[in-house]
């Protein structure tokens, strides 16, 4: 059967999907993409897997794809990270049985993705990213499709789809958001990039930012002209929003929680599941965020649920006729409800005192960025500086420039100073390197020990000795 493209791609294959679960790191896996079926999701991707660790490890492919086959997880897309051509198609070959599309991460604007140099850290290779595509175009039976962020320009952006296009690219998924557009800065998304993108390729294009609920995905639908719509932070606050429902908490957590028993998976992905759920309960019932943050086991999880779910109805209970939600919130802590991420100001008054990346820089004077680690023992400690000038200043190691130890008879690190007293066999107390006094007391304990005898052998006719030959027997 010819592999089908572009819009008889989407219709036929992906059914017209107009309601697409994005692809999220541990939190769109199995167990989250069936329940999110259950409510009104037509199409899912995995969560995004590095390429060159799936062609390698035997391991990781069954526990992110083999073992996750379920008849009712389709249409399915698998999104790989990938910056080498030959590698992202060995990858996808391992998988294209198991899903409908291969996608290629173009999107993803987090530091491990610039270390390792994958996802938005690709755009502006545009040589590369063709050969990447066109290679899985030629040598894929199941089409490949690109999740990409906008530059700031819309005509650059526009450009960059047609290139993906034209390189092979059968389906385009856009974040409305650049890949400086992250975490508290993260803003809104420009559904006029969005909009631009669609009118310029002749392939299905998805729209990814904004999307809270489902009033949110007919208006994108309406005013950028999309084939669907993708979503991320608003499902995982809310699984139903493409029923347009926004159900009591528990009803969701209950739900999903029978789902993981029934196809188990980490538990760091379930309680990161019921810590985005239960989020605006948690600001309430604060005492039951340290219990759900230390339960070791699902049934530890799904007992921390319940007395939540407890503490909602008797918050229910004392409601009086008329009160309204509390915290500019839609509706009450108990419904399922979009969270709306705050800017560095509201942070900053939100966190009482917690102060935004932004408000770090100016306040110590430096562009870098704080690492989310970082911003975390600046709160615990407001006057450390991460200034490299302030640091302590070490001694350096003579070979590799590490600290050397103050102690070391060598003037080197731990590591170089072994390799050089193994090899002259030499003593260094600081460090607590002994080869020489070992190699003296081996020494001299094999010239304590006494010497055994070696025993004489016995000639020919004496006792013990070989028997004498007769000269007849030689005849």
């Amino acid at each position: 059967m010819p592999k089908l493209e572009g819009f008889e791609f989407w219709s036929r294959t992906l059914r017209g999907a107009r309601h697409v679960v994005a692809p999220m790191v541990d939190q769109s896996e199995l167990a989250w993409r069936l329940l999110s079926r259950r409510h009104g999701a037509q199409l899912c991707y995995t969560p995004m897997l590095h390429a060159q660790v799936f062609v390698r490890d035997a391991n990781y492919r069954k526990e992110n794809l083999y073992c996750d086959v379920c008849p009712e997880d389709r249409p399915l897309i698998v999104q790989f990270c990938a910056n080498d051509p030959e590698v992202f198609v060995q990858a996808a070959l391992l998988a294209q049985d198991y899903c409908d599309a291969i996608d290629l991460n173009l999107g993803c604007p987090q530091m491990i993705a610039k270390r390792g140099h994958y996802g938005a850290f690709l755009q502006e290779e545009w040589d590369l990213l063709q050969r990447m595509i066109l290679l899985a175009h030629e040598r894929l039976s199941v089409p490949v499709t690109c999740k990409i962020r906008v530059f700031p320009e819309i005509d650059k952006t526009v450009r960059y789809a047609q290139m993906l296009e034209k390189a092979g690219c059968q389906l385009l998924t856009v974040h409305g958001r650049t890949k400086e557009q992250k975490g508290p800065l993260s803003g809104t998304a420009s559904w006029e990039h969005i909009k631009a993108v669609r009118k310029a390729v002749a392939i299905p294009v998805f729209a990814n930012g904004n999307i809270q609920c489902l009033r949110d995905v007919e208006r994108c639908i309406q005013d950028t002209g999309v084939q669907g719509v993708m979503s991320a932070e608003g499902n995982l606050h809310n699984p139903a929003l493409f029923e347009g429902r926004s159900p009591a908490v528990w009803e969701l957590v209950e739900e999903y929680l029978d789902i993981v028993r029934q196809h188990p998976c980490p538990l760091s992905y379930v309680r990161a599941h019921l810590f985005k759920l239960w989020h605006h309960t948690l600001q309430v019932h604060q005492q039951l965020r340290e219990e759900l943050a230390k339960v070791k086991t699902l049934e530890g999880i799904a007992a921390v649920s319940q007395e939540l779910k407890l503490r909602c109805q008797e918050d229910i209970s004392r409601q009086k006729e008329g009160e309204k939600p509390s915290g500019g919130l839609p509706f009450f802590h108990w419904i399922c409800q979009p969270y709306f991420r705050p800017g560095p100001k509201e942070g900053s008054k939100e966190n009482g005192g917690a102060r935004s990346k932004r408000a770090l820089e100016e306040e110590e004077g430096t562009t870098d960025v704080l690492s989310k680690n970082k911003q975390k023992k600046k709160l615990r400690n407001p006057h450390k500086t991460f200034d490299p000038s302030l640091k302590p200043k070490y001694a350096k190691c003579d070979q590799c420039g590490n600290p050397k130890g103050n102690r070391c008879v060598f003037n080197l690190c731990r590591g170089c100073c072994k390799k050089r007293a193994f090899k002259e066999t030499a003593d260094c107390p600081g460090h607590g390197l002994l080869f020489k006094t070992k190699l003296e007391r081996s020494l001299a304990w094999k010239g304590a020990q006494p010497r055994l005898q070696e025993p004489q052998q016995a000639g020919p006719g004496e006792p013990g000795g070989f028997p004498e030959v007769v000269g007849s027997a030689l005849a």
